[in-house]
């Protein structure tokens, strides 16, 4: 009986990548694992998904497989289904859940976790930058034992159920041959050491936490929600692993004048109807001075002046933004009868008409509602 196309077997494309071919295994191989699939054609299928993906999956093999149509003998193609392990690359569980069949080693040296940190600063402070200490709380290695959570002059020993490995191997002969289950070592947690004599600083952790005092420098320019990245700061690394690093998140607190958006910055200034009319130079507060601004005559409420420079230094650039500055006239309130009779003749000798000599206007546009 002819043997199916090895491409169609696993249902990728003859230019299908290495990593197209391997997640197609892994799919077929979940679906028809002799464990999770107790069909009459389940290991068939399986058998065929293994041996396809072992010969696509060699770049010599399927060289030889898409030329002549068959993988090199020579090469060890196909191999026996009985008596073999159905893993292929150790137990095919741990290549769906994270262990892509590498056996990780639990004696190397791992690397701390990052830690985050969230800091609070004045809008000012992010405009110009600060430099400050903070208290981090973080696990470090212990100095009593050097991170090895012995006893100083004893050392952890290596674990006699797995040997090491940190993994126990269960085997279990079925009718579809051998299968091997790959599972933490429930003496020594995954560790392949177990320390008998434990270190009275940390009680064989191996770490101690610690208040850490770390001085920050905040760059000008930054803004709310921005990470800043400290190497190294972060918690200890294990069995002499390099430490993690610390985040820490910015937060701007909003000022009462200024507000800003990117580089520049936003404030409203107001004006009488006399200023706005005739034109006048006020000051204006800025981030760092104070500055003159020059008001022309008629200027209208809801106008910006920009302020060249004025703004927030670029975080990543040369230079800094600019401040922009609305005028808001403000209508005056209050008025007594002099200063309502001067309105009233400024009124007259424009040409206008007051709110007074304007009854008729209302009247024609009730009529107009009213459809009358």
């Amino acid at each position: 009986m002819s043997k199916r196309d090895f491409y169609e077997v696993l249902g990728v494309s003859k230019d299908a990548s290495e990593d197209d071919i391997k997640k197609a295994y892994r799919r077929l191989a979940r679906q028809y694992h002799p464990d999770v699939n107790k069909a009459a054609d389940a290991a068939d299928k399986f058998k065929e998904a293994k041996e396809a993906y072992e010969v696509l999956s060699d770049s010599q093999k399927r060289a030889n497989y898409d030329r002549f149509g068959s993988a090199d003998p020579s090469q060890g193609m196909g191999g026996g289904f009985g008596g073999q392990d159905f893993g292929g690359f150790g137990d095919i569980f741990d290549m769906f859940f994270g262990g892509g069949g590498q056996r990780r080693n639990p004696n190397a040296p791992q690397r701390g976790a990052d830690l985050q940190y969230t800091m609070t600063i004045e809008f000012k402070e992010a405009v110009f930058g600060k430099e400050t200490d903070i208290q981090i709380p973080r696990t470090e290695s212990c100095d009593n034992c050097h991170g090895t959570g012995a006893r100083p002059g004893t050392k952890p020993e290596t674990c006699s159920t797995c040997r090491g490995t940190g993994q126990q191997e269960v085997v279990q002969n079925t009718a579809f041959g051998r299968i091997v289950n790959r599972r933490v070592c429930s003496t020594c947690n995954g560790q392949g050491t177990i320390v008998k004599e434990k270190c009275s600083n940390c009680h064989g952790a191996g770490k101690v936490k610690r208040q850490r005092k770390i001085h920050v420098k905040i760059p000008a320019g930054v803004d709310d929600g921005a990470q800043l990245r400290v190497s190294g700061e972060g918690e200890g690394g294990t069995r002499g692993g390099p430490p993690g690093d610390l985040y820490i998140v910015i937060r701007v607190k909003a000022h009462d004048f200024f507000e800003r958006e990117g580089d520049d910055i936003f404030c409203e200034v107001p004006l009488t109807f006399a200023q706005a009319a005739l034109g006048d130079e006020i000051e204006i507060p800025t981030l760092s001075e104070k500055v003159k601004l020059k008001i022309p005559a008629g200027t209208q409420t809801g106008t910006y002046f920009r302020l060249k420079g004025k703004g927030v230094p670029r975080l990543r650039g040369y230079g800094q933004g600019d401040q922009q500055v609305k005028v808001v006239v403000v209508t005056p309130t209050n008025l007594d009868e002099q200063q309502k009779e001067l309105l009233r003749e400024f009124a007259r000798q424009s040409g206008e008409h007051t709110h007074e000599q304007n009854q008729s206007i209302f009247e024609r546009m009730k009529k107009a509602f009213l459809g009358e």
